[in-house]
Protein backbone atom coordinates (compact mmCIF):
# COMPACT_ATOMS: atom_id res chain seq x y z
CA UNK A 1 0.00 0.00 0.00
CA UNK A 2 2.68 2.53 1.05
CA UNK A 3 6.24 2.08 -0.17
CA UNK A 4 8.90 4.40 1.26
CA UNK A 5 12.19 4.00 -0.60
CA UNK A 6 15.48 5.48 0.65
CA UNK A 7 13.79 8.68 1.85
CA UNK A 8 15.79 11.38 3.62
CA UNK A 9 14.85 14.76 5.10
CA UNK A 10 17.31 17.23 6.55
CA UNK A 11 16.52 20.23 8.76
CA UNK A 12 19.34 22.74 9.22
CA UNK A 13 22.39 20.63 10.09
CA UNK A 14 20.84 17.28 11.04
CA UNK A 15 18.94 14.46 9.35
CA UNK A 16 15.37 14.09 10.63
CA UNK A 17 14.94 11.02 8.40
CA UNK A 18 18.00 9.23 7.05
CA UNK A 19 17.67 6.82 4.11
CA UNK A 20 14.39 5.33 5.33
CA UNK A 21 13.01 2.31 3.49
CA UNK A 22 9.71 0.90 4.74
CA UNK A 23 6.71 -0.99 3.35
CA UNK A 24 3.30 -0.57 4.99
CA UNK A 25 0.87 -3.33 4.12
CA UNK A 26 -2.69 -2.80 2.94
CA UNK A 27 -5.25 -3.15 5.74
CA UNK A 28 -2.63 -3.11 8.49
CA UNK A 29 -2.34 -0.82 11.51
CA UNK A 30 1.31 0.21 11.57
CA UNK A 31 2.74 2.16 14.51
CA UNK A 32 5.77 4.42 14.19
CA UNK A 33 7.33 4.84 17.60
CA UNK A 34 10.42 6.48 19.02
CA UNK A 35 11.69 9.26 21.22
CA UNK A 36 11.30 12.96 20.34
CA UNK A 37 13.36 13.75 17.26
CA UNK A 38 13.46 10.16 16.01
CA UNK A 39 11.83 11.10 12.68
CA UNK A 40 8.46 9.41 13.14
CA UNK A 41 6.25 12.51 12.73
CA UNK A 42 8.38 13.79 9.85
CA UNK A 43 7.89 10.43 8.12
CA UNK A 44 4.12 10.63 8.61
CA UNK A 45 3.96 14.18 7.23
CA UNK A 46 5.96 13.21 4.16
CA UNK A 47 3.34 10.58 3.28
CA UNK A 48 0.69 13.28 2.75
CA UNK A 49 3.19 15.89 1.54
CA UNK A 50 2.90 18.27 4.46
CA UNK A 51 6.69 17.96 4.29
CA UNK A 52 8.54 17.17 1.07
CA UNK A 53 11.47 14.71 1.22
CA UNK A 54 14.90 15.83 0.08
CA UNK A 55 15.52 12.52 -1.66
CA UNK A 56 13.96 9.11 -2.22
CA UNK A 57 10.38 8.25 -3.20
CA UNK A 58 7.04 7.45 -1.59
CA UNK A 59 4.43 5.44 -3.46
CA UNK A 60 0.79 5.00 -2.53
CA UNK A 61 -1.01 2.05 -4.12
CA UNK A 62 1.79 1.86 -6.67
CA UNK A 63 1.72 5.54 -7.72
CA UNK A 64 4.34 8.11 -6.77
CA UNK A 65 2.61 10.63 -4.48
CA UNK A 66 4.28 13.47 -6.42
CA UNK A 67 2.03 12.64 -9.38
CA UNK A 68 -0.81 14.44 -7.59
CA UNK A 69 -0.93 17.91 -6.10
CA UNK A 70 -0.70 17.93 -2.29
CA UNK A 71 -4.28 19.24 -2.05
CA UNK A 72 -5.74 16.43 -4.15
CA UNK A 73 -3.61 13.80 -2.39
CA UNK A 74 -4.79 14.91 1.06
CA UNK A 75 -8.42 14.55 0.08
CA UNK A 76 -7.78 10.81 -0.24
CA UNK A 77 -5.72 10.44 2.93
CA UNK A 78 -7.38 10.90 6.32
CA UNK A 79 -5.30 12.84 8.85
CA UNK A 80 -5.94 13.06 12.60
CA UNK A 81 -3.68 14.92 15.02
CA UNK A 82 -3.42 15.47 18.77
CA UNK A 83 -4.73 19.05 18.67
CA UNK A 84 -7.80 17.92 16.63
CA UNK A 85 -8.01 21.24 14.75
CA UNK A 86 -11.80 21.42 14.46
CA UNK A 87 -13.20 24.62 12.97
CA UNK A 88 -14.67 26.36 16.06
CA UNK A 89 -17.54 28.13 14.27
CA UNK A 90 -18.68 25.04 12.39
CA UNK A 91 -21.02 22.43 13.79
CA UNK A 92 -19.92 18.84 14.30
CA UNK A 93 -21.72 17.91 11.08
CA UNK A 94 -20.01 20.68 9.11
CA UNK A 95 -16.59 19.69 10.45
CA UNK A 96 -17.04 16.03 9.52
CA UNK A 97 -18.48 16.96 6.11
CA UNK A 98 -15.56 19.23 5.13
CA UNK A 99 -13.76 16.89 2.72
CA UNK A 100 -16.89 15.23 1.23
CA UNK A 101 -18.19 18.75 0.51
CA UNK A 102 -14.92 19.60 -1.27
CA UNK A 103 -15.35 16.41 -3.30
CA UNK A 104 -18.89 17.60 -4.17
CA UNK A 105 -20.73 14.65 -2.69
CA UNK A 106 -24.55 15.01 -2.83
CA UNK A 107 -26.00 16.53 0.36
CA UNK A 108 -28.01 13.40 1.18
CA UNK A 109 -24.91 11.20 0.91
CA UNK A 110 -22.94 13.58 3.16
CA UNK A 111 -25.66 13.59 5.81
CA UNK A 112 -25.85 9.79 5.71
CA UNK A 113 -22.06 9.51 6.06
CA UNK A 114 -22.00 11.92 9.03
CA UNK A 115 -24.72 9.89 10.76
CA UNK A 116 -22.88 6.64 10.07
CA UNK A 117 -19.58 7.91 11.51
CA UNK A 118 -21.12 9.52 14.59
CA UNK A 119 -22.90 6.27 15.43
CA UNK A 120 -19.70 4.29 14.77
CA UNK A 121 -17.86 6.47 17.30
CA UNK A 122 -20.66 6.27 19.89
CA UNK A 123 -21.80 9.88 19.44
CA UNK A 124 -25.57 9.71 18.81
CA UNK A 125 -26.14 11.74 15.66
CA UNK A 126 -29.28 13.54 16.74
CA UNK A 127 -27.56 14.66 19.95
CA UNK A 128 -24.22 15.76 18.53
CA UNK A 129 -24.84 16.70 14.89
CA UNK A 130 -25.57 20.40 15.58
CA UNK A 131 -23.20 20.94 18.50
CA UNK A 132 -20.13 23.13 18.26
CA UNK A 133 -16.61 22.07 19.32
CA UNK A 134 -16.69 24.15 22.52
CA UNK A 135 -19.74 22.16 23.63
CA UNK A 136 -17.79 18.87 23.52
CA UNK A 137 -15.40 17.23 25.95
CA UNK A 138 -11.82 16.58 24.88
CA UNK A 139 -12.59 12.95 24.15
CA UNK A 140 -15.68 13.87 22.13
CA UNK A 141 -13.67 16.41 20.11
CA UNK A 142 -11.07 13.74 19.38
CA UNK A 143 -13.81 11.36 18.21
CA UNK A 144 -15.11 14.04 15.85
CA UNK A 145 -11.56 14.55 14.59
CA UNK A 146 -11.31 10.85 13.78
CA UNK A 147 -14.73 10.95 12.10
CA UNK A 148 -13.61 13.89 9.96
CA UNK A 149 -10.47 12.00 8.94
CA UNK A 150 -12.61 9.01 7.90
CA UNK A 151 -15.40 11.01 6.25
CA UNK A 152 -14.41 10.61 2.60
CA UNK A 153 -13.64 6.90 3.11
CA UNK A 154 -9.89 7.37 2.49
CA UNK A 155 -7.58 4.55 1.53
CA UNK A 156 -5.17 5.54 4.29
CA UNK A 157 -5.60 7.09 7.72
CA UNK A 158 -2.60 8.90 9.24
CA UNK A 159 -2.68 9.66 12.97
CA UNK A 160 -0.05 11.78 14.74
CA UNK A 161 -0.17 11.33 18.54
CA UNK A 162 -4.00 11.51 18.30
CA UNK A 163 -4.71 10.66 21.94
CA UNK A 164 -1.67 12.18 23.63
CA UNK A 165 -3.44 15.08 25.37
CA UNK A 166 -6.29 13.00 26.83
CA UNK A 167 -6.73 11.59 30.32
CA UNK A 168 -5.90 7.88 30.73
CA UNK A 169 -9.53 6.69 30.88
CA UNK A 170 -10.61 8.60 27.75
CA UNK A 171 -7.40 7.63 25.99
CA UNK A 172 -7.98 3.94 26.71
CA UNK A 173 -11.55 4.19 25.45
CA UNK A 174 -10.49 5.81 22.18
CA UNK A 175 -7.73 3.27 21.67
CA UNK A 176 -10.35 0.54 21.88
CA UNK A 177 -12.56 2.46 19.43
CA UNK A 178 -9.70 2.78 16.95
CA UNK A 179 -8.92 -0.93 17.16
CA UNK A 180 -12.62 -1.71 16.62
CA UNK A 181 -12.89 0.65 13.63
CA UNK A 182 -9.76 -0.77 12.04
CA UNK A 183 -11.08 -4.30 12.46
CA UNK A 184 -14.45 -3.38 10.96
CA UNK A 185 -13.18 -1.26 8.08
CA UNK A 186 -9.87 -2.90 7.20
CA UNK A 187 -8.33 0.54 6.75
CA UNK A 188 -4.61 1.02 6.32
CA UNK A 189 -3.67 3.09 9.37
CA UNK A 190 -0.31 4.63 10.24
CA UNK A 191 -0.16 5.90 13.81
CA UNK A 192 2.67 7.84 15.48
CA UNK A 193 3.18 7.59 19.23
CA UNK A 194 5.93 7.72 21.83
CA UNK A 195 3.96 5.44 24.18
CA UNK A 196 5.15 1.82 24.07
CA UNK A 197 1.96 0.51 25.70
CA UNK A 198 -0.17 2.23 23.06
CA UNK A 199 2.06 0.80 20.34
CA UNK A 200 1.86 -2.73 21.73
CA UNK A 201 -1.91 -2.54 22.19
CA UNK A 202 -2.76 -1.13 18.75
CA UNK A 203 0.05 -2.06 16.41
CA UNK A 204 -0.14 -5.05 14.10
CA UNK A 205 3.28 -3.97 12.84
CA UNK A 206 5.56 -1.73 14.93
CA UNK A 207 8.45 0.35 13.60
CA UNK A 208 10.87 1.71 16.22
CA UNK A 209 12.91 4.66 14.97
CA UNK A 210 15.95 6.48 16.31
CA UNK A 211 17.85 9.34 14.67
CA UNK A 212 15.82 9.00 11.49
CA UNK A 213 16.47 5.30 11.01
CA UNK A 214 14.67 2.05 11.78
CA UNK A 215 16.14 0.23 14.77
CA UNK A 216 13.69 -2.69 14.74
CA UNK A 217 10.36 -3.54 13.14
CA UNK A 218 7.95 -6.44 13.42
CA UNK A 219 5.04 -7.81 15.41
CA UNK A 220 4.52 -6.52 18.97
CA UNK A 221 5.68 -9.72 20.67
CA UNK A 222 9.03 -9.62 18.83
CA UNK A 223 9.97 -6.43 20.67
CA UNK A 224 9.34 -8.10 24.02
CA UNK A 225 10.79 -11.52 23.26
CA UNK A 226 13.54 -10.65 20.77
CA UNK A 227 14.76 -7.06 21.22
CA UNK A 228 17.39 -6.28 18.58
CA UNK A 229 19.77 -4.41 20.90
CA UNK A 230 20.09 -2.52 24.18
CA UNK A 231 18.28 0.53 22.77
CA UNK A 232 15.20 -1.56 22.01
CA UNK A 233 15.48 -3.36 25.34
CA UNK A 234 15.59 -0.07 27.25
CA UNK A 235 12.82 1.52 25.17
CA UNK A 236 10.44 -1.37 25.72
CA UNK A 237 11.33 -1.63 29.41
CA UNK A 238 12.61 -5.14 29.89
CA UNK A 239 11.57 -5.25 33.54
CA UNK A 240 7.93 -4.81 32.43
CA UNK A 241 8.13 -7.23 29.49
CA UNK A 242 6.20 -10.00 31.24
CA UNK A 243 3.24 -7.79 32.13
CA UNK A 244 3.25 -6.25 28.65
CA UNK A 245 3.19 -9.72 27.08
CA UNK A 246 -0.01 -10.41 29.02
CA UNK A 247 -1.49 -7.36 27.29
CA UNK A 248 -1.07 -9.04 23.88
CA UNK A 249 -3.22 -12.09 24.69
CA UNK A 250 -6.95 -12.29 25.44
CA UNK A 251 -8.72 -14.20 28.18
CA UNK A 252 -10.36 -16.35 25.48
CA UNK A 253 -7.03 -18.11 24.88
CA UNK A 254 -6.80 -19.29 28.49
CA UNK A 255 -10.41 -19.77 29.62
CA UNK A 256 -11.45 -23.22 30.84
CA UNK A 257 -14.97 -23.93 29.58
CA UNK A 258 -15.84 -26.45 32.29
CA UNK A 259 -14.50 -24.42 35.21
CA UNK A 260 -16.72 -22.34 37.49
CA UNK A 261 -16.12 -19.22 39.57
CA UNK A 262 -18.17 -16.77 41.60
CA UNK A 263 -18.36 -12.99 41.29
CA UNK A 264 -18.66 -10.40 38.55
CA UNK A 265 -17.59 -11.96 35.22
CA UNK A 266 -14.94 -10.56 32.92
CA UNK A 267 -15.26 -10.65 29.13
CA UNK A 268 -13.37 -13.14 27.04
CA UNK A 269 -11.99 -10.34 24.84
CA UNK A 270 -10.27 -8.68 27.82
CA UNK A 271 -6.48 -8.96 27.86
CA UNK A 272 -4.69 -11.16 30.36
CA UNK A 273 -3.10 -7.98 31.69
CA UNK A 274 -6.57 -6.66 32.56
CA UNK A 275 -7.42 -10.02 34.10
CA UNK A 276 -4.28 -9.85 36.24
CA UNK A 277 -5.49 -6.54 37.66
CA UNK A 278 -8.80 -8.19 38.54
CA UNK A 279 -7.04 -11.09 40.27
CA UNK A 280 -5.02 -8.66 42.37
CA UNK A 281 -7.89 -6.32 43.26
CA UNK A 282 -10.32 -9.14 44.13
CA UNK A 283 -7.69 -11.39 45.76
CA UNK A 284 -9.07 -14.54 44.14
CA UNK A 285 -7.49 -17.37 42.18
CA UNK A 286 -10.20 -17.72 39.52
CA UNK A 287 -12.55 -15.40 37.62
CA UNK A 288 -15.85 -16.15 35.82
CA UNK A 289 -15.78 -15.38 32.11
CA UNK A 290 -18.51 -14.44 29.62
CA UNK A 291 -18.19 -14.13 25.86
CA UNK A 292 -18.79 -10.94 23.86
CA UNK A 293 -22.52 -11.72 23.82
CA UNK A 294 -22.60 -11.94 27.62
CA UNK A 295 -23.02 -15.72 27.72
CA UNK A 296 -21.16 -17.90 30.25
CA UNK A 297 -17.86 -19.12 28.77
CA UNK A 298 -16.16 -20.75 31.76
CA UNK A 299 -13.52 -19.47 34.15
CA UNK A 300 -9.97 -18.15 34.07
CA UNK A 301 -7.58 -19.60 36.65
CA UNK A 302 -4.70 -17.53 37.97
CA UNK A 303 -2.30 -20.39 37.35
CA UNK A 304 -3.26 -20.31 33.64
CA UNK A 305 -2.15 -16.71 33.05
CA UNK A 306 1.18 -17.80 31.60
CA UNK A 307 -0.31 -20.57 29.50
CA UNK A 308 -0.39 -23.47 31.91
CA UNK A 309 -3.48 -25.49 32.70
CA UNK A 310 -4.74 -26.56 36.07
CA UNK A 311 -4.66 -30.30 36.61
Amino acid sequence: MIEISNVSKRFQHSNAVDGLTLQIATGELTVLIGTSGSGKSTTLKMINRLIEPDSGSIRLAGADIRQQSPEVLRRHIGYAIQSVGLFPHWTVEQNIAAVPALLKWPAARIRERVTELLELLHLPAETFRQRYPHQLSGGQQQRVGVARALAADPEVLLMDEPFGALDPVTRGSLQQELARIQKLSGKTIVLVTHDIDEALQLGQHIVLMDKGRIVQQGKPESFLLQPANDFVRDFVGQSDAGVRLLGLTTVASRVQATARADGEPIRSDCTLREALSQFVSRQVDRLPVVNEQGQHAGALLFCDLLGGRAS
